[in-house]
């Protein structure tokens, strides 16, 4: 689902990715949560998940429970006041199935939880409290690994999994502690959003237009739903305390049949989806642009062949997509779940196109990854606006807050950006002597 702005945001807004300005902050009231979960032939897991809701310290009353059966040969049995939901066999769907959960639900916070991970008693209060109170958090919380196969079938996950704890990923791990847990995210920090323990509110989950169904086995779609989240405003939070138990060790310690060559599926399916660095390939471009060029729209065709070639040159990941916005405004950054362009450049000079150089503008799209400003503004000596590179994240967010205050905005004087008043010398430019 997609629409011309992003839902109004509900509770505070948060500068930046600052999450820890709710620390020690309840909701005045439990929030009405959906869990969702994912099911696919694992009946005995399911029931150990199940009985694990049950006994949540978030109000029953405020808790909805929905499993969602991705086509088993055998409908799954679920206990008295869990709906159940089913779609048709048609191979691995995990995406699809955790949309069609979030379809139907009524919650105000989204849970995902998979069939085979099982939530500690404060799983759903701890990991919903940051996405009631900011109502454009992500929120994942701390998935351990245990051999619960070896457990008394009705026993209490939480007694039960230290004791039988598997290793949990050691590069997960380094990448909370790394970030405080997330507190200093960037454009790559998707990274360590992990689908089976995850938060958010349905409002936001409406406005990245959910899962990418495109998505048909296993591996990827938690990552490309997070980056987009990212990109649609989300802020993003590791949130410890939220522990739910996996039965089995981590992807990589699973005794799996070509792994490398499943793994490397995955990596190059997300370069295709992810456009941003550390995703992309270095020189192979996916159809995503990651930087989006607008204009110019005045001076003659010479000067506009160099103003977009000499930002292309220190930008080759750009694209050239539309006209600027001249004189600022926020045409053209209306919320879209599939939009993938993280960095925006206007040439928005009035009378002339631009030359930039000098890595000038490399430098600054660098400087827009979601823990910088949020946008920065080229300026001539008289003060008028040359070129704008915005971040796509901080202008949605401001839209959807209805405030400029979230994210810095810089303004910068450089002889690198400079106008193009006269006709210029095509040839020298190219020629590398003018």
């Amino acid at each position: 689902m997609t629409g011309p702005t992003p839902r109004p945001g509900r509770g505070r807004a948060l500068p930046g990715n600052r999450w820890d300005l709710l620390d020690g902050v309840t909701p005045p009231a439990p929030p009405s949560v959906t869990v969702v979960v994912a099911h696919y032939r694992q009946q005995a897991q399911l029931d150990r998940t199940l009985r694990a809701l049950s006994r949540q310290t978030h109000p029953a009353s405020r808790l909805e429970v929905v499993v969602v059966d991705d086509g088993s040969p055998e409908t799954p049995r679920v206990p008295d006041g869990v709906r159940l939901v089913v779609q048709e066999d048609r191979g691995f769907r995990l995406a699809a199935a955790r949309n069609l959960g979030a379809s139907v639900a009524d919650g105000d916070v989204l849970c995902f939880l998979d069939a085979d991970t099982a939530p500690e008693p404060d799983y759903v209060r701890e990991l919903t409290r940051l996405p009631t109170l900011a109502s454009d958090v992500v929120a994942a919380g701390r998935r351990r690994h245990a051999a619960l196969d070896r457990a008394p079938e009705e026993a209490r996950v939480e007694q039960v999994a230290p004791a039988l704890e598997l290793d949990e990923p050691a590069w997960l791990r380094r990448a909370y502690a790394d970030s405080r847990d997330l507190l200093d995210a960037d454009d790559r920090s998707y990274r360590f959003v992990i689908g089976a323990v995850t938060a958010c509110s349905a409002d936001l989950f409406a406005d990245t237009g959910g899962y990418d169904e495109a998505f048909t086995r296993y591996g990827g779609e938690d990552w490309e739903w997070a980056y987009r989240a990212w990109l649609a405003g989300g802020v993003l939070a590791h949130v410890p305390s939220a522990v739910a138990w996996h039965d089995g060790p981590e992807w990589s310690g699973r005794d799996l049949a070509d792994r490398q060559r499943a793994k490397n599926a995955e990596a190059l399916l997300l370069a295709d989806l992810v456009p941003a660095p550390g995703s992309r390939g270095r020189a192979l471009r996916g159809p995503h642009a990651d930087v989006a060029l607008h204009g110019p729209l005045t001076g003659g065709e010479a000067a506009r062949f160099i103003c977009l070639d000499s930002i292309l040159a220190e930008v080759p990941e750009a694209s050239v997509v539309g006209a600027p916005v001249v004189g600022g405004g926020d045409a053209g950054l209306a919320i879209d779940g599939r939009r993938l362009d993280r960095v925006r450049v206007d040439v928005v000079v009035a009378d002339a196109p631009v030359r930039v150089r000098d890595g000038e503008l490399r430098r600054a799209v660098a400087e827009l990854d979601g823990r910088g400003p949020g946008a920065i503004v080229y300026v001539d000596d008289e003060g008028a606006t040359l070129l704008t590179v915005s971040s796509r994240r901080a202008a949605i967010r401001g839209r959807r807050w209805g405030s400029d205050a979230l994210h810095e905005t810089v303004v910068r004087r450089s002889p690198s950006v400079v106008r193009l008043v006269d006709e210029p010398d095509v040839e020298g430019y190219v020629g590398g002597w003018a």
